[in-house]
């Protein structure tokens, strides 16, 4: 899962009647469920672990690991019984190799805490340290700094190596390294820009590839270095081993069932690819191997779905979606227009777990999905509460692989366990767990493994995963109360990358 947002903004798409909350179908779905069992997940969770530490400890797309977890979920598919298909599709890939380091060398020597951005290039470069001219220490009151965003605020570097110091703030972090490169610069250090919230260490994606060294550094570490460069020639010394493809090949593996009405079609997505630092064995082994599992017991208990289902294993989600983002932007017209709904599970074994569903309908959270997304959200709100169980909203912002499909106007939901943030004494007192830490303290990390999974939650999460698809595929009327797609979409626009947009 990615923590950019890409915006939810999309053209007209789809036009719906207004009918009751509970117009879907009621069905009992109870015998899928019995058959997807957390022993069936872990089984295939564990093939995705043994896989990544075959592969360096990693599935991102663009590595082996990838390339292998999508073997293994074709394999299982195709005995299943399943049509499956790949889709090749290209993504600038980055990996980093070794931790950044940032030290200044002279006058005073000092080690500073740093990290790389995303596309940074490798090198090892000492040089004079040279601030842009329009730096603002102390910070401004609100952000503001324009610190690199023109060509003229940096001196020209000269022959000597140099390393360019620039603040965050207004521009793309992309237009600045690209104007501290046509000026000269064999490396960048980007440091925050100092308002509350924007203190801490910052790094973040360039958006493209470059060829130099590109470091952050906490504002507090950015002024202090600021300073020094104000009273004394400063020397620092910056490194970084990264690799880059601008044009890195990965695919995604798609299965459709044999059965079901070819012109109602519902999309079950999950993504497959780790982030690079770890197995990603939560996020999304867990949505991965639950969707897998769902698709095996509804083949082997051969369940005649009346619409098709179709599931989706995306590939460089952790890239910014654009697996998902390529599918959706390359289906042609009739194919979109017969995509009726979508599901998505991404991370569903969170140790220090909330039961999270997607508010479809906007009601508790600012934004809305497409018309219909509401409904799909009372699927699961009413499972949870018919099984006792308490479950509350997640913002429905785009930030998993559902975001291109309600970018077009396609119903959407899902569910998500958590990830980064941190469970409140409410929730702690609801679900259980540890309020104050994180949902997953091995978000994005290498501690992502089987051990960091929580049983209850895959129980729970997969049931009612389970009993969504169950209620999508099998109900008389598919989604809309009078069984029609009515629903008139055009091609996705573009997306406006929010990783490559941060200020």
């Amino acid at each position: 899962m990615r923590k950019a947002v890409i915006p939810a903004a999309a053209l007209l798409l789809v036009a719906v009647g207004a009918s009751p909350a509970g117009a879907v179908d009621q069905v009992d779905s109870k015998r899928l469920r019995d058959a997807v069992t957390v022993n069936g997940i872990l089984g295939h969770e564990r093939v995705l672990q043994r896989i990544a530490n075959q592969n360096g400890g990693t599935r991102a797309s663009g590595t082996p690991g990838y390339a292998a977890s999508a073997e293994y979920v074709k394999q299982t598919l195709t005995a299943a019984g399943y049509r499956v298909s790949e889709q090749e599709f290209t993504f600038p890939f980055f990996r980093e190799l070794a931790p950044a380091t940032l030290a200044r060398v002279a006058p005073t020597p000092a080690d500073y805490p740093t990290g790389t951005f995303e596309f940074s290039g490798s090198g090892d470069v000492t040089g004079a340290v040279v601030p842009t001219k329009d730096v603002q220490v102390p910070a401004p009151a609100t952000p503001s700094a324009t610190s690199g965003c023109e060509a003229s605020d940096f001196t020209p570097a000269g022959d000597a190596p140099a390393i360019a110091l620039i603040q965050r703030g207004t521009c793309t972090y992309r237009i600045k390294v690209t104007n501290a490169v046509a000026a000269g610069y064999d490396a960048v250090i980007i440091f925050n820009e100092g308002q509350p919230g924007r203190t801490d260490l910052v790094t973040g994606d360039l958006g493209a590839v470059f060829g130099v060294p590109v470091v952050g550094l906490s504002y507090a570490d950015g002024a202090a270095l600021f300073a020094a460069t104000q009273q004394d020639a400063v020397t620092a010394r910056v490194t970084t081993a990264t690799s880059a493809d601008e044009a890195a090949k990965t695919t995604h593996v798609i299965a459709e069932t044999p059965g079901g009405d070819p012109d109602k079609v519902l999309v079950v997505g999950s993504h497959l690819d780790s982030v690079a630092a770890g197995p990603g064995i939560n996020d999304n082994g867990s949505g991965a191997a639950t969707n897998l599992e769902i698709a095996e017991q509804l083949a082997a208990l051969k369940i005649r779905p009346r619409q098709k289902v179709r599931f989706a294993f995306w590939g460089a989600e952790e890239a910014g979606l654009l697996g998902s983002e390529h599918y959706v932007a390359t289906l042609p017209d009739a194919e979109l227009g017969r995509i009726f709904a979508n599901l998505n599970f991404d991370m569903l074994g969170s140790p220090n777990y909330v039961r999270f569903v997607y508010d479809g309908d906007g009601s508790q959270t600012s934004v809305a999905g497409p018309p219909g997304s509401g409904q799909i959200e009372r699927i699961f709100t009413d499972y949870f509460t018919g099984q006792g169980l308490a479950s509350e909203p997640s913002q429905f912002n785009g930030r998993s692989d559902y975001g291109p499909f309600i970018a077009v106007g396609i119903p959407a939901g899902g569910l998500f366990s958590g990830a980064e943030g941190r469970k409140t004494e409410a929730q702690a007192t609801v679900y259980g767990g540890t309020a104050g830490a994180a949902y997953d303290a091995c978000y994005h990390q290498a501690c992502d493994t089987t051990n960091n999974l929580n049983p209850a939650a895959l129980a729970e999460l997969s049931d009612a995963a389970a009993h969504a698809v169950y209620t999508l595929a099998v109900t008389k009327t598919g989604f809309f109360p009078d069984g029609s797609l009515r629903a008139a979409r055009r091609p996705m626009p573009a997306f406006a990358h929010a990783t490559s947009a941060l200020r």
